[in-house]
């Protein structure tokens, strides 16, 4: 029985690797498995509460630009109407009181008047805008929770320990006691 040259040369022989890629080797089998156990969970959950809380900031800064212009909106037609509707009775006054040598009939006809739907529009506006703050605060509020469950957790806390020290849990929304008053709309 005759072993070939090319399979005695493989039995004995050990292949040598060089340091630097076994370095490497080495390197990515222990930063791939981190790549997908959460080591970069804190930050991209702190950062998604910062955004969320940035969009409750905006949701206030709309509602801060678009209620006092709406307001004063209805507000301008609500006062046009109620001088039409002024002019239009004064006008029909003043026909009552001619005394005409023959008969003549009159026929009033009143101007569409659209202050009641202003004041629906502006009703649905309101509910609208805060429903869109309270859905950006409940957005925040998740954020916030993923967030702070990230570091109390494993494998979180030892990301938290080991890289992440200076993050610290997010206080969660609150509201002040202003707040638990329902605004008033003031129309004068």
């Amino acid at each position: 029985m005759r072993i070939s040259s090319a399979g005695s040369a493989g039995i004995g022989e050990r292949r040598v690797v060089p340091k630097l890629l076994r370095s490497l080797l080495l390197l990515l089998g222990v930063v791939l498995p981190l790549a997908g156990c959460g080591i970069n969970n804190i930050p991209n959950y702190s950062e998604q509460a910062k955004a969320a809380w940035a969009q409750v900031l905006n949701q206030y800064q709309r509602r801060a630009d678009l209620v006092p212009n709406l307001v004063q909106t209805v507000k301008g037609a609500a006062n046009f109407e109620t001088k039409t509707l002024q002019a239009v009775v004064d006008a029909r006054s003043k026909v009552g009181q001619m005394q005409l040598p023959r008969l003549m009939v009159v026929v009033e006809q009143y101007p569409d008047l659209k202050a009641n739907a202003n004041f629906q529009t502006l009703q649905a506006q309101l509910e609208g805008t805060e429903n869109r703050i309270a859905v950006a605060r409940r957005d925040y509020i998740d954020a916030v929770r993923q967030y702070n469950t990230e570091l109390k957790t494993f494998p979180g806390r030892i990301w938290a320990m080991l890289l992440y020290s200076s993050y610290k849990e997010m206080a969660q929304f609150t509201a002040d006691e202003k707040a638990m008053t329902v605004p008033t709309v003031n129309f004068n």
